[in-house]
Formats: C-alpha cells, structure tokens, sequence
C-alpha cells in the first residue's frame, strides 16, 4: 500500500499506545502540509479482505482493489499516489476509521472528488441501545476485539461509515460497497459475502464512542453510496472468472464504466451492470442507499429520479469527450514493441475464451495483437514497426477483431452437497453429452450448478450460479443421477446455445452507430422500458447530448413488464451500411425464443408449400419496430413470472448461414408467429456465429476459431423480469 511507514506508525500508536482518534489527528497534521495543493484532487481509499481469523476466506476482495485502482488511475484520472489501499491484516477497524480521517478527511477541501470502496464481509449486530434493531456492520479483518471474548466484534457500523462520507467537506463523494448483511440459510453455487449475525455479540464501546463523536459533527456532504444489493437479505456474491475471482458487482460495475464512458446517469450504470450481473448468474439488484432511506425527503427523492451523470456533482469526474475502451497499456517493455496490458473493459463473460491474435487500437491507430493472457493482465505486440516511439503507459486500448474457439463447452458445476457417489454418477452422466464439461463448485469457473432442492425429499435441479432454480429442471422424488442428466439434455443444449449468443455482445465495442428500444405499447404512446446503443461509433467527436442522457433515465435497474403487456423492439440504424438483424433469447420458462421474419406468400391457396424465412433488413437512417405494431403481428408478453433475456445481434452481411439453419425446421402455416420457440438453438448459434465470422484469414489464427471485426457487428442485451 501506499505512505506504508507512515501507516505503521499509526498502527504501532493505536494498538501499542491506545491512543485515540481524536488524538492521533493533531499528530498527522504534519505528514499531510506538504500534499495541499491549490487545485482540486482525487482521492481514493480502497478496502479489500480476503483472509479473516478464525472465518472461511474469500477468493475475490484483493481483486477487486486492483479493478478499482485501475480504473480511477487510467479511466478517471486519479494519481497513483492519491490512492490509498488497506488490504488483509492492514484492513484493521482502527486501520480503517484512522486512513478515512487522514488520508480523506485531513486531505478533501470543497471541489475535490472522493471515492471510498470496500470488499469483504458484511453481518448484522444488535446495539445495547436498541437491543430489537440490526444494524448493518462491515467486518474489518480483526473481527474480535479481544480473543478472550467471542461476543465481543469489532465491527465498522454501516451508520458510521455513512457519517464519515457525509463529514467530508466537498460533495464529490462515491462510495462502492461489495458487501451484504444477511446470510443466506443455504449456499449454493457463487460465494457469499455474508458473515452469519453472532446472536449475542456486543459491538466493541471504542466504535460506538466514535459514532457518538461523528453524530456531533457538522455533516455538510450528500454522498453516493452504490451498493451490491437492493435488498436486505440478497446477497452479494463473488463469482470465478478466467483466472481470478473478483465480486460481481465491482466487476460488473469497473467492466462498464471501461467500456461505456462518458456520460451516464447513476441509474442507467446500474441497468446495465444488474444486466451483466445476471448474465454471471446472479440477481443481485444494485443500488443508491441514500434512494432506499425512508427518511428520504420529497425534494431529494425527486433529485435521485433526476441525478446527474458520473461525469458532475457526486461523480468520478470523467469528461464527456473520453470514449469507452476495453484496457489500457500499463508497461511496455524494453524492446519497444511488446506491451503489458489491463483487460478489465472486456465483458466478464467474453473474457474467459478471448483468443490470442485478438486485435486492440490504439488512439494512435496502432493496432496490437493479443499474444497471452492471464487473468486481466495479457502481452501484445505492435503490429508494425513504424510509431512504437508513441506508444506511451496509460494509453487506452480499444477492441478491434475478437477471436474466439469454435469449441466451447456448457460448465456444469456439482454441488459440494451431494454424495460423493452422486458428484461421481454425475461427472460420468454429463461426460456422456459432447460440449458439456463438469467442475466442483467453487473451484473453477462455471455456467449452472447442478444440486439437490432444499427440501425433504429432496429432487436434482439445475441453478444458477446464484442459486436460483432454473425453471423446469427438476425431477421426481428418488430419481436416479443418470437419469437426471439425461433428462435436463434439451435444456443444456438450449443454455448453451444462450452462452454462445452472449459471446457475441459487444455494445461498447461495436463501431456500427445502432440504438435499440424496447417499449411497452399504450394506447398513448409507446414507453421506453429500457435502451441500448453503440458508444464507440460517436467518438469523441460527438459526445452523448444531455437529452439523451434526460431519455435514458428511463432505464432503472431490473426493468418490469407485467404479463399481458403489448411489446416491441424500436431500431435505428443510424450508421451508413444497411444492417441485417437477428433476435434470439431465453423467455421466462428457459426455453429458446426466436422473432421470425416470414415471407408473405406470393400465390393464394399455399397451405401445401413449406414457409420460408427473409432476412430483416435496415436501410441507413432507417427506423424499424420489430414486430410492425399492428393485429396481426403482436407481441404479448405471457406467464409465468420470471425473468426475460434478448439478443439483438445485426451485422452488415446477411445472415444466411442462420437463415438456412431456421428454414431446416419444420413449421406448419399454422406456426407462423412472429415470436416462437427456436426449435434447434444450438444449431442456430452456431450458424449465427458462422455468419460473423470474418471469411479472410488472419496470420497466425488457430482455423477453428471465429474472427469476429468490431467494424462488421453489434449485439445487444435485453434482460427484463415479467410479473
């Protein structure tokens, strides 16, 4: 970490000495003179904790640090000096509460931007003052306070935390909590961030001394505190990714903010990263504490319903021409023409198969090739010789040409819950099926879990990696493991066929100029549910307006469309090229949807010839509403409730491949609907990913991979719940 000796001293004070806070601030006054600066700065203090005393350990809290520091170093400006991280044993409670009033509250003078972060446990604990009432509590890495005495925890209230970020003197202030406060009775599938409440643990009287000191204080900020739940007993869980573990909210969250910047609102952030959380498998559903307070006033509550963007006031301070990137250059070494890259900017569920001789651009037009990755970290090379001399640290990267295998499996995790017996009946049923693969949980990463329902008798089920059953996977009472996989076969093929459609999202990446609504229609006008568009076609040039920003305030996290509702799709294609499009999904049973264009007969009396598909075209400047809102061709959302998920995939050349792959089924004249079940999912990615692939061969490119040109495609995700 960093100002490390200066730290120590403050630890060998408070643990050796006992001196207090309040004492220790007159002592630091002369370690920070020489920082003022007549300028405003930005200043961070970043938590992470993954081995606790005596607690099982968590896998992702260190990584997530690193996601935030390199996103405010390279996307927001942030000096590395003015970033200070407390990680492990250093995340002490003392450690903690001394760093916030030193490194932030001696240092912040009105202007200046804040960002607090922490990832590790969360519980809940009682006060003797209000002995009915939890009080949500983060836990420092000396959960006790004293080893004599179990009840008594060294927890750091969430109200004091809160009272710290309000004590600061400028109202620039964000706060990332990846954390939760209930635990869960069961655990399966992702990792839980979630210390189970000691029943009769007391809070340690040094914490409840200082809230009472803070609750005298002069409180002049209005901070953002963006949390990884909504709800109280939701919990915030860390997922395994390609080569490291990280929170899924931070990365999710440091993921878009790579790809979508500039000028977003705090709500649509939080649209896209609930998406991209439950394409991970999780329905965490972020949010803006100071938006679920109670107390809330009127006035301010209507100020949330219209915040301003992360580019002003309570922001990260990013101007509005930067464009989004999918990582940055953090070294180069000595020959000049191989490069160190930060690929966090890339989407989580795309990074794990990203192929080397993937492309990258520079600002500079220097095109990098991938040449290994571990992890967020990968080596690459300039592609030519002349301008290496530009090539600088810190210069963002933009992603090019996406390689990817053409042989990928559905990873089915077992649950460490079953019989050793069962987990070995298992791995030998699904070794049985091509392209499905099995690990134990929580050991590598992982599509679905495959366990037992937590009921007496108990029946096999698929979940996600949440933990949430997937609808019609379960079987009967006593039903045998064998036959358990071999009946939840379909469905594995459908889910794979959902993972392959996935890997072609590129929202942030995409250079074709689309924007894409989807919309309830009223009998007044249609109602934007939610809305996606390519960021990296506008450049910088053409920074996203304030009207567009006021638009998309519609876009509030976990979008709701109740059963019943009359729906459509509103595209523009605002690019210079005709776009072809296709729409796959997984509806709210689970099961593969597809929207069908079909040719309109030519000749009366056709019941005998077999109905064929058309592509669906979009001239340029051209709007189209999918499907054309009239009796015939509706789209009505039905039952049951559940969530909802869409691919909008376009592309400047046809996709014939998928074309021919839809027209192999058999329809009857009578199955013509406009949104019907896709008959042969997996066939149908496969074919669509046919269709993107680029059919010039690249050097050095393994021949059974797809290359996929950023310049040729877009694909965007639509997730919503039906209720």
């Amino acid at each position: 970490m960093e100002r490390r000796t200066f730290l120590q001293r403050i630890g060998s004070i408070l643990a050796v000495l006992g001196i207090t806070e309040a004492e220790w601030l007159s002592l630091g006054n002369r370690y920070y003179q020489a920082l003022a600066q007549p300028s405003p700065r930005k200043l961070a203090l970043l938590i992470g904790i993954n081995q606790y005393p005596k607690i099982p350990a968590l896998s992702g809290c260190l990584t997530d640090v690193e996601l935030q520091k390199e996103l405010l170093i390279h996307r927001f400006g942030f000096q590395g000096s003015d970033i200070l991280t407390l990680t492990e044993e250093e995340a002490s409670r003392e450690f903690i509460e001394a760093a916030f009033l030193d490194h932030l509250g001696k240092q912040a003078k009105p202007g200046d931007m804040v960002v607090f972060h922490f990832s590790g446990y969360g519980s809940s604990v009682k006060l003797e003052t209000s002995s009915d009432i939890r009080q949500n509590a983060l836990v420092p890495a000396n959960v006790s306070y004293k080893s004599q005495d179990e009840k008594i925890v060294n927890y750091i209230l969430e109200e004091t935390l809160l009272l710290l970020l309000r004590s600061l003197p400028t109202e620039r202030v964000t706060a990332v909590l990846d954390t939760s406060y209930y635990a869960p009775t069961t655990v399966l599938g992702l990792k839980s961030r979630t210390l189970q409440e000691l029943v009769e643990a007391k809070l340690a009287p040094e914490e409840l001394d200082f809230l009472r000191q803070l609750k005298t204080q002069k409180l002049p900020s209005t901070p953002i505190v963006l949390a990884a739940t909504s709800e109280p007993k939701q919990p915030a869980r860390e997922g395994i990714f390609a080569g490291f573990s990280a929170g899924l909210f931070t990365y999710a969250l440091t993921q878009y903010l790579w790809e979508f910047t500039p000028a977003t609102t705090i709500q649509v952030s939080l649209s896209h990263v609930e998406n991209s959380l439950s394409k991970l498998g999780s329905k965490q559903q972020p949010a803006n504490l100071e938006n679920l307070s109670p107390n809330l006033s009127p006035q301010r509550r209507e100020a949330l319903n219209s915040p301003p963007s992360l580019v002003e006031k309570g922001g990260l301070g990013l101007p509005e021409s930067i464009v989004g990137a999918e990582g940055a250059v953090t070294a180069i070494e000595e020959d000049g023409k191989t490069v160190q890259l930060w690929l966090a900017g890339l989407p989580p569920q795309v990074l794990l198969y990203y192929g080397v001789n993937s492309r990258f651009t520079l600002a500079t037009t220097e095109e990098l090739i991938l040449r290994s990755r571990t992890g967020l970290t990968a080596k690459a090379q300039i592609s030519q010789t002349e301008g290496t001399n530009s090539l600088q640290v810190g210069q963002l990267v933009q992603e090019a040409v996406r390689i990817l295998p053409r042989n990928i499996n559905l990873t089915i995790a077992l649950d460490t819950g079953l019989e050793r017996i069962e987990r070995v009946d298992a791995t030998s049923a699904f070794a049985a099926f091509p392209h499905i693969s099995t690990v134990v949980v929580g050991e590598k990463p992982a599509d679905y879990v495959f366990g037992k329902l937590q009921e007496i008798p108990s029946r096999y089920g698929l979940f996600s990696l949440g933990g949430e059953l997937i609808p019609n996977t379960t079987g009967e009472v006593g039903e045998a493991v064998k036959l358990a996989a071999q009946r939840l076969a379909p469905k594995l093929s459908t889910l794979l066929a959902a993972k392959l459609w996935r890997l072609t999202e590129n929202q942030g990446s995409s250079r074709l100029a689309l924007k894409a609504s989807l919309e309830i229609i009223s009998n007044i006008s249609p109602r934007v549910v939610m809305q996606r568009e390519t960021v990296r076609a506008f450049k910088t040039e053409t920074p996203i307006k304030k009207s567009v920003q006021t638009r998309l305030i519609t876009s509030l996290p976990t979008p709701i469309v109740p059963i019943g509702s009359r729906m459509q799709y509103r595209v523009e294609n605002q690019s210079d090229r005709p776009v072809y499009l296709i729409v796959l999904g997984l509806n709210n049973n689970h099961t593969a949807i597809a929207f069908y264009s079909w040719e309109t007969p030519q000749e009366p009396n056709t019941e005998d010839i077999k109905p064929l598909l058309k592509e669906v075209v979009i001239a340029p400047g051209e709007t189209l509403t999918l499907p054309q809102t009239n009796a015939a061709s509706e789209w009505v959302v039905s039952g049951p409730a559940f969530f909802c998920e869409q691919q909008l995939i376009f592309s400047t050349t046809p996709f014939s491949t998928t074309l021919a792959a839809l027209n192999t089924a058999k329809y009857s004249p009578t199955e013509q609907r406009l949104i019907a079940p896709l008959l042969n999912s997996l066939d149908i990615a496969q074919a669509l990913l046919q269709d993107l692939h680029l059919k010039t061969e690249m050097n050095g490119t393994a021949a059974d991979s797809y290359i996929l040109d950023m310049n040729n495609w877009a694909s965007f995700s639509f997730s919503f719940q039906v209720v």
